[in-house]
């Protein structure tokens, strides 16, 4: 054959090998990425254009970890531990005993305290009816001897027990038929001669005695330890029914003053309160009745002894 048809056959030839080894290349290469796709396990979601070779990447995320990679595992919430609850073992406190009877209280049951007390040897006087100084005192023994806290006030507990220590007074225990005076403390000596105003601050009692005797007592009270009520010897110095106080603007009836503005003198305050409060030094009288029938027998001059 002449070398012209001959060389255009070998160029054929040389082009149709230079395609099928491209074609080739290119098969190769979509085989390599199909390779790798099956071994990662999103090569399952991977799509491919038609006849292109190309692999489209589904949307992951923007840092480039692979979409497969399991998220971080969240903490569940922290649960508050539960309020420690109380032991079966704690107990709440036992309440306070009420109060039944206290000073400056009066009545039938205040009557009836005192014969119950009188029938123990505990009060050695006729029942009043008013809870006094003496009463208090009284039930303070009372207390002390039963073990029980000596407050001098009656409460349940105290009640109580001296209910199941006594029987129910008579008539005549709670209204004896004699009168009886309740015996006076013992007097200061300063007191047994003439006309005196005998004041114990230990008994917190005002005895009336004239030579020595007792004519009448009553409840009093002092002042605080920021206004004492002075001790010594006195007279008094002069008397006022109606008195008013100038420097606390408070009522002070049936005055007698024994030391400079210091006077003995009937105290609605202490007939509402009791011990509870205080007066500004004077000495306070509860029961207006006997102040009344005293400041009418009081004259001026007349001796005035305070002391313990």
């Amino acid at each position: 054959m002449p070398r012209s048809s001959t060389r255009p056959r070998t160029r054929a030839r040389t082009s149709t090998l230079r395609v099928a080894l491209a074609t080739g290349a290119v098969l190769a290469v979509t085989a390599g990425c199909s390779a790798q796709g099956a071994t990662d396990p999103a090569g399952a979601d991977e799509k491919r254009s038609s006849g292109t070779g190309v692999r489209i990447e589904p949307a992951g995320p923007a840092s480039g970890t692979p979409s497969d990679r399991p998220a971080a595992a969240s903490k569940p919430p922290a649960t508050p531990s539960p309020a420690p609850s109380k032991t079966a073992t704690e107990k709440p406190a036992p309440p306070k005993p009420k109060i039944v009877l206290a000073s400056g209280a009066e009545g039938d049951q205040v009557r009836e305290l005192q014969a119950r007390l009188r029938q123990i040897a505990h009060f050695n006087r006729a029942p009043t009816g008013y809870y006094g100084t003496v009463t208090a005192d009284a039930v303070s023994s009372f207390q002390a001897k039963r073990g029980l806290p000596r407050t001098g006030t009656t409460d349940t507990v105290t009640w109580q027990r001296l209910l199941g220590m006594t029987k129910k007074p008579t008539a005549a225990q709670l209204r004896p038929p004699a009168v009886e005076k309740p015996p006076p403390p013992k007097p200061d000596e300063r007191c047994m001669t003439g006309r005196v105003l005998c004041i114990s601050k230990t008994s917190r009692s005002l005895s009336w005695m004239i030579d020595g005797k007792v004519m009448s007592t009553m409840d009093v009270r002092f002042g605080s330890q920021y206004t004492p009520t002075r001790e010594g010897v006195f007279k008094v110095g002069w008397k006022s029914r109606h008195h008013v106080s100038t420097l606390y603007d408070t009522p002070m009836p049936y005055a007698m003053f024994f030391s400079g503005g210091q006077a003995v003198h009937y105290s609605a305050d202490f007939a509402a309160r009791g011990y509870s409060g205080a007066s500004h030094g004077c000495v306070n009288v509860r029961d207006e009745k006997k102040i009344a029938s005293l400041f009418d027998q009081v004259r001026t001059g007349d001796k005035v002894v305070v002391y313990w």
